[in-house]
């Protein structure tokens, strides 16, 4: 499965950096000097797939400035803008932490109340400053957003590919019609 971990939002600059809309934990590693990625551009049957390697990235007022190799002025960047940068899932290490997850291992997952009922399925790991979110598609209808920290989801079971939600009231009441 490939995971996207950064989307081109635009070029910057004459010498062909790429502006880059991050959407992994760690940035650090996935566009380290040297790693390669897979650069899709298009959707659908027009996509097209290439290798991709990091020359440099730093941070930019809260997103990436990446150059790529052979990609060397402003019109070779401006040809990128959109292109999906991913990963292939097989090759991330488990996470070292047993309470630390991937986003796709959570996506997916049947969510379920303290009492074993069904509350829905977990379609998103929304990632802000404050922290990480499920995004919920309710069996009762509609969505909702719960924090993804121990108070509030204590237990995480990807063997049984469910999580146990226990938001306070009225928390997922917010997302139904």
């Amino acid at each position: 499965m490939e995971l996207v971990v950064g989307r081109v939002v635009k070029s910057h600059g004459v010498r062909g950096e790429l502006l880059v809309e991050v959407r992994t934990d760690s940035p650090e590693e996935r566009f380290a000097p040297g790693a390669r990625l897979t650069g899709r551009v298009g959707r659908g049957r027009t996509a097209t797939d290439r290798e991709v390697t990091v020359d440099a990235a730093r941070n930019h007022s809260g997103r990436l400035l990446v150059r790529l190799g052979g990609v060397t002025d402003r019109d070779a960047a401006d040809a990128l803008r959109g292109m999906l940068l991913l990963v292939d899932s097989a090759d991330l290490p488990e996470p070292a932490d047993p309470d630390e997850f991937h986003d796709h291992q959570l996506v997916g997952l049947r969510a379920l109340d303290t009492a074993g009922d069904e509350l829905g399925e977990v379609t998103e790991v929304v990632h802000t400053p404050a922290g990480e979110l499920l995004g919920l598609r309710l069996a009762a209808g509609g969505e909702a957003l719960v924090p993804f920290v121990t108070e509030m989801v204590p237990d995480v079971d990807l063997a049984a590919g469910t999580c146990t939600i226990d938001p306070p009231e009225g928390l997922l009441d917010l997302g139904t019609p």
